[in-house]
């Protein structure tokens, strides 16, 4: 028998993002997430995504136990704005038992019809800036913060319950053994001189921060075409200025600016956290903030976590003079290992961009979707 609690209070929360850790106790790979951060995310008074989406929290419990969870969430911006009927689910985790997943699913299925909205897909965050897809290639590699890691039962889980795939997302990394400094030093001078750019770098986190507001802007005119694309509010992008800068080693913020110092294109890498994240084990304190320093700055592998480029300007070499910038910041501190977060495998746009580094796709992730109306 397998009953589901519907949550709310913080301490419900904390067992909500805590379920993992039981989880997943025995993998390698997986990566906890800050515990603290995680239900801040989900505290309604604090994110302000609570503005323009509703969510709803589920714990499924069989013989007492708590055996799997998952958030049922609601977009307005995508559902009235763009008129996108869709019932989005995040945070889907589940034994290895099909009763547990169904029963979760069952219930976004259920809250999709309440609100008569057309078809339910995830895993799902609540826009672009969240983590997305179950992951269906590549469980040898570990996590990483700003991806979810699960175990290769739940591809069956979701195609047994009927769910189809409807969006692919591939993860590549390469190594900077497999770039030619002399090449992008040469390419990114001509580049500079056709279009009057110029490059602009960082060495403290508070100088970037009057930029922030132009960077998400220039997020948005970039990715705004892509079909999973939502809006983001400017409150949301206060709200993740402060929840994510503060990760990030100012060097390794790159912006681009033309002849009339307008912003054309920006790229942020994280240090990579895995290792960091496994030894602090969810917590800050009292270890935790001294691995995750000590990553933000002696990390040897990094993720490309956003980049952003101005329609005008993509396909015009402005990748060259990022990568330049980049590759004299990662030579000084022993850098070799790049990742790059996850891009939607018919965005080829992207995919060209890269492909001088010759990357290597290890991990593929997918959301599943299911149409309401011919739902069982």
């Amino acid at each position: 028998m397998i009953a589901l609690k519907e949550i709310s209070s913080i301490a419900d929360l904390k067992t909500f993002v805590k379920f993992p850790f039981d989880l997943y106790k025995d993998s390698e790979q997986w990566v906890p997430p800050l515990i603290s951060e995680e239900v801040r995310s989900f505290d309604k008074s604090k994110n302000p995504v609570f503005r323009d989406a509703d969510a709803r929290f589920f714990l499924a419990y069989k013989g007492g136990k708590i055996a799997g969870r998952v958030v049922v969430i609601i977009n307005w911006l995508e559902v009235k704005d763009q008129g996108i009927g869709k019932v989005r689910f995040g945070w889907f985790d589940f034994i290895d038992d099909k009763a547990v997943s169904a029963a979760l699913l069952n219930k976004v299925q259920e809250i999709g019809l309440q609100n008569q909205l057309k078809f339910m897909e995830g895993p799902l965050g609540f826009s672009n800036l969240d983590k997305v897809g179950v992951l269906i290639e590549g469980f040898d590699s570990p996590g990483t913060m700003i991806t979810w890691y699960n175990y290769p039962y739940y591809k069956d889980h979701y195609e047994s319950f009927g769910l189809k795939v409807e969006k692919t997302y591939l993860e590549s990394r390469f190594s900077l053994n497999h770039t030619d400094p002399d090449h992008y030093k040469r390419i990114q001078q001509v580049i500079k001189a056709r279009y009057s750019l110029r490059t602009v770098n960082f060495s403290k986190t508070k100088d970037i921060m009057p930029w922030a507001d132009r960077m998400f802007e220039l997020f948005q005119k970039t990715y705004i075409k892509l079909s999973s694309f939502v809006p983001i509010s400017k409150l949301q992008i206060e709200y993740f200025k402060q929840k994510y800068l503060k990760f990030i080693n100012p060097e390794y913020i790159k912006f681009v600016l033309d002849k009339d110092d307008q912003l054309v294109a920006f790229a942020i890498v994280m240090p990579s956290y895995s290792e960091a994240m496994k030894k602090a084990r969810g917590r800050l304190f009292p270890f935790g903030i001294f691995h995750l320093n000590k990553a933000r700055v002696k990390s040897k592998g990094v993720l490309f976590y956003l980049i952003g480029i101005h329609p005008d300007y993509q396909n015009k070499g402005i990748t060259a003079m990022i990568i330049y910038e980049f590759a004299q910041i990662f030579n000084k501190k022993g850098v070799l290992n790049c990742y790059r977060s996850p891009e939607l495998e018919d965005n080829l746009a992207i995919q060209q961009m890269w492909k001088y580094f010759k990357p290597e796709v290890y991990k593929r992730r997918c959301t599943y979707k299911l149409p309401l109306h011919c739902a069982e």
